[in-house]
């Protein structure tokens, strides 16, 4: 890839899919690795195929999508469960956002994962963006948007790395605890800033 890759991540509920429609407004093309995520198991994928075969009938919803609630349930509370599913499903998603970050035609194009610093997924990048925001706030905003229980979102935090870490990783950091104004004026003040990046 001969693009200049800027990398977003952050814990869940701190905003990433804002930062990054934001972005897209400035006219960069993005790529969000959840969404990919949900992609490669839709209906007819092989790997939802796979997935059946390994988890059983009980992962799937009555239409034959993938209920993701359950299978989550079964890997938040497996170790060996959660390591199965990442060896079958990271390979696929990290060629479909290879393919898509070679032909971006933005000046520079951007990756969104909030396993980003986890999975070597980082390495596709060449500068790191952390959207953060304090953990209770990460734990109101999430439960209200997925309606799941403290205990689920504490679960997947858990799977992540800590705030401190995360921090610690980051080349800039955006703290969205405040006004959507705030939030625009913040990414655009950056995207100038990367555009020279990737120009110099």
């Amino acid at each position: 890839m001969n693009h200049w890759i800027l990398g977003i991540t952050g814990g869940i509920g701190s905003g990433k899919s804002v930062v990054c429609q934001l972005f897209v407004k400035l006219g960069i093309e993005a790529i969000d690795a959840d969404q990919v995520a949900r992609w490669i198991v839709a209906k007819g994928k092989p790997a939802l195929e796979k997935i059946i075969n390994h988890f059983g009938k009980e992962v799937l919803s009555p239409d034959g999508s993938l209920n993701r609630a359950a299978l989550r349930r079964i890997i938040f509370n497996s170790a060996k469960q959660r390591f199965w599913l990442e060896q079958l499903l990271h390979p696929l998603i990290r060629n479909e956002i290879c393919n898509f970050l070679a032909n971006a035609a933005s000046p520079y194009a951007i990756l969104v994962s909030p396993l980003l610093l986890e999975t070597n997924q980082h390495q596709l990048t060449n500068r790191i963006l952390v959207i953060d925001v304090p953990e209770l706030v990460q734990i109101a905003r999430s439960m209200q948007r997925d309606n799941v229980t403290e205990q689920q979102i504490k679960a997947i935090m858990q799977a992540q790395l800590s705030r401190k870490e995360r921090l610690a990783k980051a080349d800039d950091i955006i703290v969205n605890d405040q006004s959507i104004k705030y939030l625009q004026q913040q990414v655009t003040s950056l995207h100038q800033h990367y555009l020279q990046l990737c120009n110099s």
